[in-house]
Parts: structure tokens; C-alpha cells; sequence
């Protein structure tokens, strides 16, 4: 299994929303994606500004292509996000897991 970690913030005063719409749009968008094994959005306050974490669980890298493209490392956008994120971060990492 893999593991895609993506990162952006926003304005704390923003951050309710922005987490609103990675429950209603984002998260059920990786869902539906076959070969996605789990989907969740992490926040951290710091000061004014809100870190999001979007952990995400696949079968192989093919099933990311098909969520992300062919260039599994860059990051995938929502039409929305130009207006919460303070920078469009260019890439998403990547980690096999392990259990044993």
C-alpha cells in the first residue's frame, strides 16, 4: 500500500470552511477513485494560519494516476482552492507502507 500526504494552509479565519469543503467535495472525490483505500484531512492551528494534511491510502500507484495523473508527485487542485490556500504547493510525497 501507499500513502499520499498533500499539505496546504489557509487563514484560520478561512479554515472552517476550507475543512467543510474537504469533507463534502475532496474526501468523497478520493473515495470514489478505485484502488483508494481511505481518505482523511487533518488541521493544525498555528496563529492565523491553518495546516491541512490530506492522508491518503492506495493499492499501487496505478490507482494514483488515476486520481492525480500521470505525474503521481504533482498535486492535485480544486477549482475552490485558489480561494483558501495561501501557495498552490507543487507536489504531493509518497511512502510505501509497512505493517511487518
Amino acid at each position: 500500500m501507499i500513502s499520499r500526504i498533500w499539505h496546504g494552509a489557509t487563514p484560520a479565519a478561512k479554515s472552517d470552511e476550507y475543512l467543510n469543503l474537504m469533507r463534502t467535495v475532496a474526501i468523497p472525490d478520493y473515495r470514489s477513485t478505485p484502488g483508494n483505500k481511505g481518505a482523511y484531512a487533518l488541521r493544525r492551528m498555528e496563529g492565523d494560519t491553518a495546516h491541512f494534511l490530506m492522508l491518503t491510502f492506495w493499492e499501487s500507484e496505478e490507482s494514483i494516476r488515476a486520481f492525480a495523473g500521470d505525474d503521481i508527485s504533482v498535486a492535485k487542485y480544486y477549482d475552490f482552492d485558489k480561494d483558501f490556500l495561501l501557495e498552490l504547493e507543487p507536489c504531493s510525497t509518497h511512502y510505501e507502507m509497512y505493517d511487518k
